[in-house]
């Protein structure tokens, strides 16, 4: 073999292996944890959290339904929680706009906990971006046994404690 040659392979190695190196971090489908989300199709702010949730890796499976309410009871959502969608995740239960930093977060330390969630549909939420329009404080909460307890606060989707 010539050098050039030889260079040439050298370089192909190094830019492929670069690569693999830069891509090994990024979620993959084999990597991401796989979703269920159960909402509505006629509901745009759920298909918002549910891009928003990929985005961030997450394999999505939609189960389209418009009685939500045996879904949260059988989950064991509490009624104050309950929001437009209800998704389950590594046997674990996400209600409503959660951000997926909260998820994340979540799922690396559940503890006891059932899940989390966020009642209602806070502006400025994942799905519920409303240009123009202020950002509200949320909390994402823990639940389970007991009552309900913060777990995490957001502006936006942005942690703020």
């Amino acid at each position: 073999m010539n050098k050039l040659k030889i260079a040439s392979l050298a370089a192909g190695v190094a830019i492929l292996g670069g690569a693999g190196f830069l891509l090994n971090g990024l979620p993959t489908v084999a990597q991401a944890s796989d979703m269920t989300v159960y909402k509505s199709d006629s509901c745009g702010c759920c298909g918002g959290w549910v891009e928003h949730m990929r985005k961030a890796g997450y394999a999505i499976r939609v189960v389209a339904t418009d009685d939500l309410a045996p879904v949260k009871t059988r989950l064991g959502v509490p009624e104050s929680l309950w929001s437009c969608h209800t998704a389950v995740v590594d046997g674990k239960v996400i209600e409503g706009h959660a951000p997926a930093a909260a998820v994340s977060a979540f799922l690396k330390s559940p503890g006891a906990s059932r899940g989390i969630g966020v009642g209602g549909m806070p502006t400025g939420s994942p799905g519920m971006e409303a240009p123009g329009y202020a950002l509200e404080r949320y909390d994402v909460m823990r639940f389970g046994a007991g009552q309900p307890a913060p777990f995490m606060t957001f502006e936006g989707a942005t942690p703020v404690r």
